[in-house]
Formats: structure tokens, C-alpha cells, sequence
């Protein structure tokens, strides 16, 4: 089976399309990966990369004056994914694929898939984020209302984003018509859900084409970290790397936790792709090492919320102190917090962060948590997801929702 993976190049979305393409090049496949150029120079750095993944640019992704106004999600998400799939179809067709998998927001590797009469998988690097009669809206940070008044502050919340919703469709309608296809979206074969059930609320309405997989985790790099000497609790602190992260995070921890103030020996590590600009007290060092290592003789970790540092971090049952920004970062704080895991800072402060990181060292019950959530049961096999959209499509081309 010859399979294309196509993801934009934030690290949120890249990094698990590359650790999905590697896992089927483990199974036997072949597979290239459409993604921003860097990554393919990162990966070639990686002793042990798997020789049967093939790294390609994913085109379109400079703004061009005819994408409007990029700050707008119809924009982005319709006008500049038309764009994007007219130069990605052919490159589509050259490469001779069986299926296609889509990252959840890089949609013009879903429709380039229709174009070509290919099955496709959307892959989502977190918890399911489509729409539930049964949830609040994604990104609410709330927890499922319950009693007549929950539930009647859900609907009337839903109702509050569905105009939203309605335009996004109209939108996207008009850009799949550009390149040819159907306004109506059937949406993908099948979902990969890359998370933790811990991470995941319970919904009525589970679409049954949605699989959840657990979290695909790469590391960019075979450094390791060596943490400041001593045997004080060990603190990660890791800021997003998303644009919408908070600011000062690394800043604020290290006021919060100076062991002179703490009057505890604690260690901190500052973990990023890029290393902190500020200089380290003798209690801290920063790393741009891998963070799988690292996190396994960690006691907590501080970040944003994201969930690609969630899922390492609950991977290797540490919990976790997080400090949302924007985007889908409140939502993951509060599930975070609901799930028992960790503890959400909101707003943050030297006296805030101290408090928290305290909560978790002290607290054996969180730990437990974390521990728990990591060992995840039930998971399915995301290689033999993709298989069986592709016999299901070569014994029935036919049924293709082109």
C-alpha cells in the first residue's frame, strides 16, 4: 500500500503525520509525507528515521495577495485549501497512492482525494473536536451540562455557534465547487482520533468511522537532556509553540520556583524546539533534547495546554501544570483539570504557578491520575484502519463520495 500523508507545518499537526507515516513504513508501506519544507531537514538529522518515508513540500502554504484575509477562518480554511489543492492534486496523481491522509485542518489533501476518485482519512492530533448534540460547544472549556438548566445552557450555546458553523459551510461549499467538486462535504472514510481516552468526553453521538488510535508522538531530535545536578523534584517547563501560546511562561517559572522562595531543591529544565533567551539560574538548564527522555525522570511539567505535550507528558504519567493560551488550549486545560491530571492556571502569576506546581508535587492522588491516564486500553490499531479503507474502496470504487 502506497500511502500519502499531508499536514500542515505547525509542529502540532506535522509531527503526528510524520510519526503516523513512519508507524506504516514499520507495517510494510510506503509513504510520503506533504508537510512544510523544515521537516524534512529535521527528520534527515534522525539516526534512526525509517528509509521507506519519503518527504515531500506541501505546495501553497505562502500567503498569496488571492487568500484575503488570513485571520479569518473561511478564508483559510476554504479559500486558501482551494488554492492549495489545485497544486496538490497532480502532485497526488504523479505519486501513485493508494490513500490519502488528511490532518484535520489541511483539507486540501481530502479533496485532492475526491478529485482523484481516492479513498481518504482524516487524522486529528486531538480529541474529536466535531459537534455534539450532546456537548457544548469545542473550546468552551465546559464540562457536558447536566439537570435542565445544563442542559438548556448547552442548546442555547450550541444554537450561539451554529451561525458561525453555517457560514464556515458555505464558505468551504464555495471553494470545493471551485476545484470541482460538490459544495456538500461528505467528509473523510474514516477518522483517526490521536489522543488519549483520557483527554476524550463521552458524547452520544460517536460518529462510527471515528477510531481512536492514542496519541502518535516523534521526537525531532536523538539529543538527550541533562538535567541540573541535585535530586529535588524535577519541573519541565515547555512553552507552546503555537502562536497563540501564553508569553512569559518561562520567565514567570522561574520566579514562581526559585528554590529561595519555594524553599524547596527543585530542578527546572526548560524544554523547546528553540532554546529561551534569557539567562538560567545554577537550579535550571534549557534543551532542545528529546522530551520523551527527559520527561521519564520528571516529577511535573508546566506548558500551554497543547496537545501534543499533554499527550508525552501523560504517556509517561507525569502530570501536568498548564497555562492556556488561545485556540483549542482552554479546552484541554479544563478536560485536564476535570480528568483529575493536573491543574489549570488562569491567570498566570508568579503566585498562581507556585501554587499549582505545588498542588501537584503534593497531591498523591494527581499522580495516580496521570499514571492511569497513560496506560490507555482499547485503543485501535491505526495501520489496520487505513487497510481496511482501502480494501473497502477497491472492492466497491463505486461507493466513492466524490
Amino acid at each position: 500500500m502506497r500511502v500519502a500523508v499531508v499536514a500542515g507545518p505547525d509542529a502540532g499537526h506535522a509531527i503526528p503525520a510524520i510519526a503516523l507515516a513512519e508507524r506504516l513504513a514499520r507495517a510494510g508501506d510506503e509513504v510520503v509525507v506533504f508537510t512544510g519544507p523544515r521537516w524534512a531537514d529535521i527528520r534527515s538529522d534522525r539516526a534512526d528515521a525509517v528509509p521507506a518515508v519519503e518527504m515531500a513540500e506541501l505546495p501553497g502554504l505562502d500567503l498569496v495577495d488571492t487568500d484575503g484575509d488570513d485571520t479569518d477562518a473561511g478564508a483559510r480554511l476554504s479559500v486558501r485549501a482551494a488554492r492549495m489543492t489545485t497544486a496538490l492534486t497532480p502532485l497526488l496523481e504523479i505519486a501513485r497512492v493508494d490513500l490519502v491522509v488528511c490532518d484535520v485542518i489541511t483539507v486540501c489533501g481530502g479533496w485532492s482525494a475526491r478529485l482523484l476518485g481516492l479513498p481518504w482519512i482524516e487524522l486529528s492530533p486531538h480529541p474529536l473536536y466535531e459537534p455534539s448534540r450532546g456537548l457544548p460547544p469545542i473550546g468552551s472549556g465546559l464540562a457536558p451540562g447536566t439537570g435542565v438548566g445544563g442542559r438548556l445552557r448547552d442548546t442555547l450555546m450550541r444554537a450561539a455557534t451554529a451561525r458561525s458553523r453555517r457560514l464556515g459551510e458555505r464558505q468551504r461549499g464555495v471553494a470545493r465547487v471551485s476545484v470541482g467538486l460538490p459544495a456538500d462535504d461528505p467528509g473523510p472514510d474514516a477518522r483517526l482520533v490521536a489522543t488519549l481516552p483520557a483527554l476524550e468526553v463521552p458524547r452520544p453521538d460517536w460518529p462510527d468511522s471515528a477510531h481512536v488510535v492514542g496519541p502518535l508522538l516523534w521526537e525531532p531530535t536523538d539529543a538527550t537532556a541533562e538535567p541540573p545536578a541535585g535530586d529535588g523534584p524535577l519541573v519541565v517547563v515547555a512553552p507552546s509553540t503555537a502562536h497563540t501560546g501564553v508569553a512569559d511562561l518561562v520567565a514567570t517559572a522561574l520566579q514562581a520556583l526559585d528554590p529561595a522562595t519555594t524553599g524547596r531543591p527543585l530542578r527546572l529544565v526548560v524544554s523547546a524546539l528553540t532554546a529561551p533567551s534569557i539567562p538560567l539560574p545554577d537550579w535550571a538548564t534549557a534543551t532542545t533534547g528529546r522530551q520523551d527522555t527527559l520527561l521519564a525522570t520528571a516529577s511535573v511539567a508546566i506548558c500551554g495546554g497543547g496537545h501534543g505535550m499533554l499527550a508525552k507528558c501523560l504517556t509517561a504519567g507525569i502530570p501536568v501544570v498548564t497555562v492556556p493560551g488561545g485556540g483549542d488550549q482552554w479546552e484541554l486545560a479544563n478536560r485536564v483539570e476535570r480528568a483529575g491530571v493536573g491543574v489549570c492556571v488562569r491567570p498566570l502569576t508568579p503566585a498562581t504557578l507556585r501554587s499549582a506546581v505545588e498542588q501537584v508535587l503534593d497531591d498523591p492522588a494527581i499522580r495516580a491520575a496521570a499514571r492511569s491516564a497513560g496506560e490507555a486500553r482499547g485503543l485501535t490499531d491505526p495501520v489496520q484502519v487505513c487497510r481496511a479503507v482501502v480494501r473497502a474502496h477497491r472492492d466497491d470504487p463505486a461507493g466513492d463520495r466524490r
